[in-house]
């Protein structure tokens, strides 16, 4: 769309408002990305990340990457995720880490220097570490932070539920696929729809995944491993395509227009 063709739409939509400046004005307080505890998301240029989306916290949108209508990604817990080079996270999918008390820097005892005899490490059980007598974090039963990763080319299906783990390139997570915390999916892999991947389970690259709990199907194929690559690219298009039509200046005007040919009283919402 040409700069021309995005200054009428402009002034078509305040014309718009102008006319109906004496009506009761509602708008909507929803924010797509939002700032928490000073954690700023972090997107690109060519990120999309629709309007009805939530993006929260300590997020990181590589390049072309996309957040879709009601997704929720969500880093308040102290620890980050990450949406890699051209993936996507479908509609009404969460991502998100488990609850900690601080930032996974503070929960390495390795980096603080003046830790006392007294001081202890635990994590059993995933419970918080405890350094110098007061718990700063939590870790996984690893031993490493609760960190949610998704590498590049990944498709995360919509309804689906992500936390607190590693998913590597080149994956296909189909729609409402459940991975608990410590779980990690390795490069070319096809979830079915429906799977769950329960915590600490680590799914071999190269093959076709499904049920509740998940089991080995069948090895994958090099068509079915460039398909996933292909579906990743395929959505990217399409994030571009919808990240036209929500320009800044909205495309309000047209519901106007619609209540004022019907002589109904306009109220934004």
């Amino acid at each position: 769309m040409s700069l021309k063709e995005v200054v009428a739409r402009g002034m078509r939509e305040a014309g718009a408002a102008l006319k109906h400046a004496n009506g009761m004005e509602i708008f909507t307080r929803h924010r797509p990305k939002m700032t928490f505890l000073n954690n700023v998301p972090f997107e690109t240029n060519d990120t999309f990340i629709a309007p009805t989306a939530s993006v929260i916290g300590n997020v990181t949108n590589w390049d072309e990457s996309s957040v879709w209508y009601n997704a929720v990604v969500r880093a308040d817990s102290g620890f980050p995720i990450t949406i890699g080079f051209l993936s996507n996270v479908q509609e009404g999918a969460v991502v998100t880490t488990i609850p900690c008390a601080k930032s996974a820097a503070n929960s390495d005892p390795l980096k603080h220097g003046n830790i006392s005899a007294s001081s202890s490490h635990s994590n059993a059980v995933g419970e918080g570490v405890v350094l110098g007598g007061g718990e700063v974090g939590r870790v996984l039963d690893t031993g490493f932070p609760p960190v949610t990763h998704v590498g590049h080319y990944v498709s995360v299906g919509a309804g689906s539920v992500l936390v607190s783990c590693r998913i590597d390139d080149f994956v296909d997570v189909g729609d409402k696929c459940t991975i608990l915390e410590g779980a990690w999916v390795e490069s070319h892999v096809i979830l079915e729809p429906g799977s769950v991947v329960p915590p600490y389970t680590r799914i071999p690259s190269g093959g076709r995944w499904g049920g509740n709990p998940i089991k080995f199907i069948e090895e994958l194929g090099d068509g079915a491993k460039d398909g996933i690559k292909k579906k990743a690219e395929g959505r990217g298009i399409m994030a571009k395509e919808h990240a036209v039509e929500f320009l800044p200046v909205g495309s309000t005007y047209l519901h106007l227009e619609d209540l004022e040919r019907e002589g109904k009283t306009a109220i934004q919402g």
